[in-house]
């Protein structure tokens, strides 16, 4: 008559129970392997605040561009890097209609390129112009050929790079 437990049969005298040394090591080998996978598939923080910051950006540009447009208001974004409570302002926006002057990020910089400010209005077409976000080594363009609605200029400058007598605000425009 039996005494042991279902399953529980003897082998050579010992209990068969637990896993060989090379299942193990398969084992071992799947978990590194997909960790490995993991660690390669996520992205940069730093590149993600940038890339919010910058989409945050558009959108308030193209608000104060419609208000300026629907308002006849010559509107200005100057990105401040001297003062302590404001990162950028927009000069002519009624105090109403003025967004936060801070980033979300307080570590990003911003610099308008080839001026001093972005001028949004109140003319509905403007001239082409550009803006550089950085976040620590990470840079993001936005900008406009005038007519276009502000966007990520990444793909027209690595475009422009390729053509050093390419305007990347441009080359924007002409993509879309």
């Amino acid at each position: 008559m039996p005494t042991s437990a279902p399953g529980s049969k003897r082998r050579g005298g010992l209990l068969a129970r637990g896993f060989t040394l090379l299942e193990l090591m398969v084992v071992v080998a799947i978990i590194a392997i997909t960790a490995a996978v993991a660690t390669l598939a996520l992205p940069d923080p730093a590149s993600s605040r940038l890339d919010r910051e910058a989409a945050r950006l558009i959108a308030l540009l193209e608000s104060a561009r419609a208000e300026a447009r629907a308002g006849g208001l010559t509107v200005l974004w100057i990105p401040r890097s001297d003062s302590p409570d404001k990162d950028y302002e927009f000069i002519g926006l009624p105090q109403a209609l003025t967004p936060s002057l801070q980033w979300m990020e307080r570590e990003v910089r911003a610099e308008v390129v080839g001026a001093r400010s972005v001028v949004l209005g109140p003319e509905p077409v403007i001239g082409a112009q550009s803006v550089v976000l950085r976040l620590g080594d990470q840079q993001v363009v936005i900008g406009s050929d005038g007519l276009s609605p502000f966007a990520d200029l990444r793909d027209a400058v690595a475009e422009a790079d390729a053509d050093p007598q390419a305007d990347p605000a441009s080359a924007a425009g002409a993509a879309r």
